[in-house]
Formats: structure tokens, C-alpha cells, sequence
């Protein structure tokens, strides 16, 4: 077999001038810079429908907003650290030196681990941050407070959390961003049906967490169209998908989508037009599910009359797609937001019920999943490499809550919570140290969240600009922006270079730098920094990528020749065999990873 071949482009062909290449979580730029300051982004010209977010950048980097000094509250820097203040969000801050900022993060730290333990410091910051891997803030912390003796993390995500805990209970897979999954690719060539739980909302199709080279999702969806695909999009809105696939919108009320997938069972049971085999050979529960369906259990047939009332549609809506269903090679897709509601993990659960029900599952061009318009990257085909990073090390705390309960966990010290089939304790978190991310914009109770970010002794927060995070903190460190540090981009397939455009604003540092900075005063700087620079961590990071490429028989260039290209694309790979396909056709010889090994229907 030919060994893959890359494709290598220059940074200079991005723009008709020169430039500074950069990696947003929206795309490739061009930053031109004059006098210290951006003027200018400019998008990859090989992005033909670039994001306007972008260009939000030229503004902020260097705006009123940003944070440009160590600050202090005002209240922390007279009295200490306490427990239950209620200044925080109120009090002014006070600008210090970096050592005494950097002082009193220190002792606030090796306090809490002397006095409670390093399960009273959480660690767990949640956010995107970069779309560099070296400079991942959370991989930097966490590889900090793992060296410092351990912290409280989160667990799951606040994007997919429901997901991420029922569906490996049902087939043992989250299906996040499997090659096996359908592509847009397979889509268009085997995919008769697409029905789309919540659409395919190409706003969201913007951003990547690893950054991109060019927006691609819409031209794959026409081209789907185009191919014969026909689309069913449900959900409140009409416009969440894009009108170039000219899909059927079933208008239903928000987090009734369970409610509506019942009744489409219903439809595929009762007359009879279900997978039998399937269900049978391949999945447990059907028994249990048709009876609750039927109404058997609860007095409450599950029909499309019953459903219409609560969903807002119609029942020949609900009849009429499940025979299409049943009659075309289907994938069931569903966004990450249906799942954000109250039972949220009741719709990802019909969806593969569903998937099963309708006989498409294990074949090409069927099945199931999950993310379709949540990302850029759900159903694009590339070369799935360890995306590269700064590992985050080992934590010695094995406790975490999750990721959606900190409030509870800040305002209930010992309390209880059930997760995931277990009784997990809450710990008594007294420093929370909160890098690369906003609770007070992922959150949902914002007025539970202020009273819980009262409890705390010390809160410390890395930076680049005043976001509430930033105001209700103790101790706030500048941060540099993805502009003012080099840094290598991972994102769909492309590794792309992040050069320093600017210096950094004020008396910005990197994460690396602040962490670097602490351990020395910690007393572990060479163990952290392993005596590296910034550029040194990116050379060792790339040259881990060629060493796993090389087992794939690919070559990748050296360090120095990718810096200077700017952009080096993996090849494709052939399609791997559909998910489950190996599982449809002999389950006994190949089972899921569920504990019957196969489809946990109910």
C-alpha cells in the first residue's frame, strides 16, 4: 500500500500580504499588526465562508476590558482569606507586584493542603480556552495542582453531560467523535433519511475546540441534498438547519422530543414495521419497552394522538416519519442541546431506540449521532491523531464532582448527590483555582452561583479580561491571549502553526509562565517546566505527533519546516466499517460494551 502523503501549505498564502498566522476556536487568520497593535484579521482565503466572530478579536485584545496587572480584592488583601465573605463582586481590587500576587496565591494554596487537604482545593476549571494545545489553560493547571499533591476535578461536560452518562449504559460508546459514526461523506452516498432532533444549527458550526482551516458544514449538508438525502428537522425552531437541504420542519415544544420519539415507536411497533430481528438478536429490554409503550405498565399508550397534545404537532406528523423510517436507510441525529433539560437523558436514550427500532443501525450510511451541528468536526472524515497537548499529569485526588454542580457542592460541604449510579459526597472546597473559563456564563442558576462563590476562603482566577468570573475573585493573574504567545493548533485534520503577533498587553504572563513562576516558589519548578521554554514544549509536543504518525506509515516533516509552512494537513484514510456493523451481524461474537453486551433497549 502507498504510504499517506501530507499536504503542505505556506503561511503566506493565506494572505496577499504579509501577516502573522493565528488559530482561533473560529478559524485561521492573518493578524497584521501595526504599531504594537492588531489592525486587521484577516481569514484563510481557503475559507470560503469565514466567521465574523473573528474579527471580535481586534477589539478585545487590547480593550478597556482587559486585565492588565495582578489585582487583589481589596477586602482579601487587608483581612486574608475567609470563609463565607460576602465582598466578593463588590469590593474594588487593588493592583500589586507579580511576586506579591504570586506570594499570596502561594500561601493561600500550601495553607489549604496544610490545613485541609488537597481535596479542599478544586482545580476543576471548565472552559474552552485556546484552540492551542500547548497553551490549554486547564491542561496547565491541572498539571500544576497534580504536581502540588492533588485538587478536586470536574467530571463531564456541561455541553453533553446527560450523553456522556446514559449512553454507555445502552451501547457502551458516548459516539462523540468516532470515525465510524456517519460522515457528511456517507451521508450523501448511503443515507437516504436524516432526521435531525434539534436540527443542525450551522451557527454552531463556527467554532472548534481545536480551531479550523475552513467551514465546510453547509457545502456538505447541500451536497447531501443534492445527492437525494432528504431532511426532517425537529424541533421550536425552523431556521436550525440550513435552508439549502429544503428539510421537513416538525415545529414540536421544547424538551418534548422524548415524548415524540415514544410515539414514533409506537408507530413502528404497532404496525408492525420494526426491525424484529434486530431487536431480538441484538438488544435486551424490547419486552420491557413495548409494554411501556402499549401502556401495559402505566395505564398510557404512548400513541401519536398522545404525543401530539404535548408536543404541538400534529399525529400524522409523528405516523408519517416513522414509516419513512422504517422504509429508508435512516440516521437519527440529535444535538447536544436537546439533552440540556430536565430527563435529559431520556431523548439520547430513544434516539437509539429508535436507531435499533427503525433497522438502519450497523448498516453504512445508518445509525445514529450525536453532535451533528453542535461542532464543526461532527461528521467530517480526517486522520484522527492524539490531538497534541501539555499532559495534564497525574491527580492524586481521585474525588471529582460533576461538572454542573458546584454550586451545590460550594453550598453543601458533606452533602450528598446521586450520580451515575452511585452516592458521591460533596468535599469541603475551601481555594478554588479557576483558569481558561466563565462559570458565570456556562452556569445556570447565576443568583445560586453568587451566593455558593461566597463559601470559598480564596478564589484565584487566571485571566485575560474582567468577566464576572474575574470580578467575584480574590486574587485575579493577567493572561495573555492567543495573539501575545506561540502555540500549535490542532483542529480536523490540520495542524497549524499560532505565531506571537503582539507582546503581551500590561504585564500579561502565559499560564506556563504563572504556573512556572508558583512551583518555584512551591518548590517544584523543575519538575514542572522539566526545563523547557514555551517554543521547546511546542517542538517536543509536535515531534510526539510524528513519532505516533510514523506508525501509521506517515511521515511528517520535522519541526522547523512545519513552523515555517505554517499549515500541514493528514491525509484521509479509508472508511472504517460502520459502527456496530461487526455487532449487527454476529452480536454473540462481537458485543457491545454494555454488561448484556448488547443494546440496552430498557
Amino acid at each position: 500500500m502507498e504510504a499517506p502523503k501530507l499536504q503542505v501549505m505556506n503561511a503566506r498564502t493565506a494572505a496577499d500580504d504579509t501577516g502573522t498566522p493565528t488559530v482561533l476556536h473560529w478559524g485561521r487568520y492573518m493578524a497584521h499588526v501595526r504599531n504594537g497593535r492588531v489592525t486587521a484579521m484577516q481569514p484563510d482565503t481557503r475559507d470560503a465562508a469565514p466567521s465574523a466572530i473573528g474579527q471580535s478579536i481586534i477589539d478585545a485584545t487590547d480593550s478597556p476590558a482587559r486585565v492588565r496587572q495582578p489585582m487583589v480584592r481589596e477586602g482579601y488583601l487587608r483581612h486574608g482569606p475567609r470563609k463565607g465573605n460576602n465582598a466578593r463582586g463588590a469590593e474594588p481590587f487593588v493592583p500589586v507586584s507579580w511576586d506579591e500576587a504570586l506570594t499570596l496565591v502561594a500561601q493561600a494554596l500550601s495553607d489549604t493542603k496544610t490545613k485541609h487537604g488537597n481535596a479542599s482545593i478544586f482545580g476543576g476549571s471548565y472552559g474552552w480556552s485556546s484552540a492551542g494545545r500547548f497553551h490549554y489553560a486547564q491542561g496547565q493547571l491541572q498539571r500544576f495542582l497534580g504536581m502540588f499533591g492533588g485538587f478536586i476535578d470536574h467530571r463531564d461536560s456541561y455541553s453533553y453531560g446527560a450523553m456522556q452518562v446514559i449512553l454507555p449504559h445502552i451501547i457502551g460508546d458516548t459516539l462523540r467523535m468516532r470515525r465510524d459514526v456517519p460522515t457528511w461523506g456517507d451521508i450523501a452516498k448511503h443515507t437516504q433519511l436524516f432526521v435531525a432532533f434539534g436540527g443542525v444549527p450551522v451557527k454552531n458550526t463556527q467554532v472548534n475546540p481545536g480551531g479550523l482551516l475552513q467551514h465546510t458544514a453547509i457545502q456538505e449538508m447541500v451536497a447531501c441534498r443534492k445527492a437525494g438525502v432528504e431532511f426532517v428537522n425537529i424541533g421550536p425552531l425552523r431556521d436550525d438547519i440550513t435552508a439549502g437541504v429544503e428539510a421537513q420542519w416538525i415545529s414540536i415544544r421544547p424538551n418534548t422530543d422524548a415524548a415524540f420519539m415514544l410515539a414514533v415507536a409506537h408507530t413502528l411497533i404497532t404496525e408492525n414495521i420494526y426491525d424484529a430481528d434486530f431487536a431480538t438478536r441484538c438488544c435486551v429490554g424490547f419486552d420491557k419497552l413495548r409494554d411501556y409503550i402499549a401502556g401495559t405498565t402505566d395505564g398510557i399508550a404512548k400513541t401519536p394522538a398522545w404525543a401530539a397534545v404535548i408536543c404541538g404537532c400534529s399525529a400524522d406528523e409523528i405516523t408519517n416519519l416513522a414509516r419513512k423510517i422504517a422504509s429508508k436507510r435512516t440516521v437519527m441525529s440529535m444535538i447536544w442541546a436537546v439533552q440540556r433539560g430536565d430527563h435529559g437523558e431520556q431523548a439520547p436514550w430513544l434516539a437509539v431506540v429508535l436507531a435499533a427500532l427503525g433497522g438502519s443501525l450497523g448498516k453504512v450510511g445508518g445509525g445514529m449521532g450525536f453532535g451533528y451541528g453542535s461542532v464543526h468536526a461532527y461528521g467530517l472524515d480526517f486522520m484522527r491523531l492524539r490531538a497534541p497537548g501539555y499532559g495534564p499529569g497525574v491527580n492524586p485526588v481521585k474525588d471529582f464532582i460533576p461538572v454542573a454542580r458546584i454550586s451545590d457542592a460550594l453550598l453543601n460541604p458533606g452533602g450528598t448527590v446521586d450520580y451515575n449510579g452511585k452516592q458521591l459526597t460533596y468535599p469541603d472546597l475551601r481555594t478554588v483555582y479557576w483558569v481558561g473559563g466563565n462559570p458565570f456564563h456556562h452556569h445556570q442558576d447565576l443568583n445560586k452561583l453568587v451566593r455558593a462563590w461566597q463559601q470559598p476562603e480564596t478564589i484565584i482566577v487566571n485571566e485575560p479580561f474582567w468577566t464576572a468570573t474575574a470580578r467575584h475573585a480574590d486574587i485575579v493573574l493577567p493572561t495573555t491571549t492567543p495573539l501575545e504567545r506561540n502555540d500549535i493548533a490542532f483542529g480536523e485534520g490540520h495542524f497549524m502553526a499560532i505565531k506571537k503577533a503582539i507582546a503581551p498587553v500590561g504585564q500579561s504572563r502565559t499560564d506556563y509562565e504563572i504556573f512556572a513562576a508558583l512551583a518555584e516558589k512551591l518548590g517544584f519548578k523543575n519538575q514542572f517546566t522539566e526545563d523547557r521554554d514555551e517554543m521547546q514544549w511546542l517542538n517536543l509536543i509536535y515531534s510526539s505527533i510524528k513519532d505516533q504518525a510514523a506508525k501509521t506509515g506517515l511521515t511528517m516533516p520535522g519541526f522547523d519546516a512545519f513552523w515555517a509552512d505554517g499549515v500541514l494537513t493528514l491525509p484521509t484514510q479509508p472508511r472504517p466499517e460502520p459502527l456496530f456493523a461487526s455487532f449487527r451481524a454476529d452480536p454473540e461474537k462481537h458485543p457491545i460494551n454494555t454488561p448484556t453486551g448488547k443494546v440496552e433497549l430498557f
